[in-house]
């Protein structure tokens, strides 16, 4: 019994547990620092093909989620690609922001989110005054916890 008392023990330390110890690495990193996430990279694409968006988003402490991108038009359409960013709030409200682009020349894009549970994006085909249907599902950009 002993025996198996002090292989525990000595697994446990290995492992970085701790018992009773309060290990150098957890308090290392301030909570603030460790909070804020690197920028994330998405994209998204239309159900046809013709219309795509990619881009980034970054959390801080200070602004929230931020989330940038490019919203790229096929050349020699004659419709206008959407895209669609959905964030959910703490209050489990939906804040919904469209952008469009109808020339060949990419779009940049940018949303302050503010403090979200998450955020999606969806790619879409639509004219130059609505969106009409040919959309991706929706993509995770980001979300609270990883």
């Amino acid at each position: 019994m002993r025996g198996r008392i002090c292989v525990v023990l000595g697994l446990a330390a290995v492992a970085g547990l701790g018992v009773g110890v309060p290990s150098a690495s957890a308090s290392a990193v301030p909570p603030t620092a460790a909070s804020a996430a690197a920028a994330q990279g998405w994209s998204a694409r239309s159900s046809d093909g013709k219309g795509w968006a990619s881009g980034s988003s970054s959390f801080s402490e200070s602004a929230g989620l931020r989330v940038t991108g490019s919203l790229y038009d096929a050349r020699g359409t004659r419709a206008c690609s959407w895209v669609k960013v959905r964030s959910l709030s703490d209050k489990l409200k939906y804040r919904t922001v469209t952008f469009r682009n109808c020339s060949s020349t990419p779009r940049a894009f940018s949303v302050r989110a503010g403090y979200v549970l998450k955020t999606e994006a969806k790619v879409c085909r639509g004219t130059s005054t609505r969106i009409t249907g040919k959309c991706s599902g929706w993509r995770l950009v980001w979300r609270q916890g990883g």
